[in-house]
């Protein structure tokens, strides 16, 4: 049976986010959870969490945002298991870089 990307899309949406000590839980609609630990996000390791909890479902399940420190992810590319840039730390080496140009 093939499948279409639409259906691949679907099948990465989340029902619902939770949070542990060391991990957040993907509750995936088809019933798989997937546990990412925060080593993965860079922006979520420095977040309390209290700013982690406030995690927003968008895109019918297919994105998350964090608004209190400015984080989008896609539920694919967590299931992908696609490395995380981390923005926060690359801004700071761009700005480095031009001062001491």
């Amino acid at each position: 049976m093939n499948t279409t990307a639409e259906e691949k899309i679907h099948n990465c949406a989340v029902t619902e986010v939770t949070f542990e000590a060391d991990y957040f839980s993907l509750h995936l609609i088809d019933g798989r959870v997937l546990l990412i630990p925060y080593d993965l996000v860079p922006s979520l390791v420095r977040a309390t969490p209290k700013q982690r909890k406030k995690c927003q479902i968008g895109g019918m399940g297919t994105s998350l945002h964090w608004p209190d420190i400015d984080e989008d992810l896609t539920v694919e590319g967590l299931v992908l298991g696609r490395r995380i840039i981390d923005w926060q730390k690359n801004t700071q080496r761009v700005r480095k870089t031009k001062h001491s140009t």
